[in-house]
């Protein structure tokens, strides 16, 4: 099993979905025949509020939403869902009166929005792109989080080895900095390459910085 493997299996990350919500049902019906005949598995909900009903952190895809609804309309759900900390891309699904309106959102952190009437292959094409995007960076949270609690496992003296490790220092010169021995430092640093899951120091600094938990120097 990879390191990927292993970080996808703690995280537990859900599969991915299209969640659509449209109030409008002959909409809501295309949009799952077209994504669902191309793959995807795809959950529809009439309104805002049923989507909610059903919301965690824990959802994995992207949203797919109808500007205008009645009652909370699909810009106040993103709100709402900005607020909760949803890691969900969110398309907006739009009218030719509301693209000065759905640019205000993407500066707000929408990922995309498609106008109608928009063609299948326009509505895949920004599907497809904001699975990869979801998939991506919810690959990167795992990552960190996985570093972080590997690194929070590590003793002080094993801390400084590898701020040391990752400053560009060798043995010898991490030896001088924190007055041991040479073997010492080795033994460090055998002990903290373990507990963070690597073999190679090449590995180590590339986790540890990918993660963004510490930056390379040079």
């Amino acid at each position: 099993m990879n390191e990927t493997t292993m970080m996808r299996e703690a995280g537990k990350p859900s599969k991915q979905q299209i969640f659509v919500v449209d109030d409008d049902d002959a909409q809501r019906d295309s949009l799952v025949w077209l994504l669902e005949s191309h793959g995807h598995a795809v959950r529809a909900f009439s309104g805002a509020g049923d989507f909610l009903a059903v919301w965690n952190e824990n959802l994995a895809g992207c949203l797919l939403l109808d500007v205008r609804m009645p009652g909370m309309s699909g810009l106040e759900l993103f709100e709402e869902l900005s607020r909760r900390h949803s890691a969900l891309p969110v398309i907006l699904i739009t009218g030719h009166g509301d693209v000065a309106m759905a640019v205000t959102a993407l500066k707000k952190g929408v990922a995309d929005f498609i106008e109608k009437p928009f063609s299948p292959e326009e509505m895949l094409k920004v599907v497809d792109h904001c699975l990869t995007r979801e998939s991506e960076e919810r690959e990167h949270r795992l990552a960190q989080t996985d570093t972080a609690q590997r690194l929070a496992k590590l003793t002080r003296r094993e801390q400084e080895v590898l701020d040391l490790i990752i400053a560009g220092k060798l043995n010898k010169q991490i030896a001088d900095v924190l007055d041991i021995s040479i073997k010492t430092v080795e033994v460090h640093r055998a002990r903290l390459m373990g507990k963070m899951g690597v073999t190679t120091l090449a590995s180590l600094i590339r986790r540890v910085v990918s993660a963004g938990l510490r930056e390379a120097q040079g």
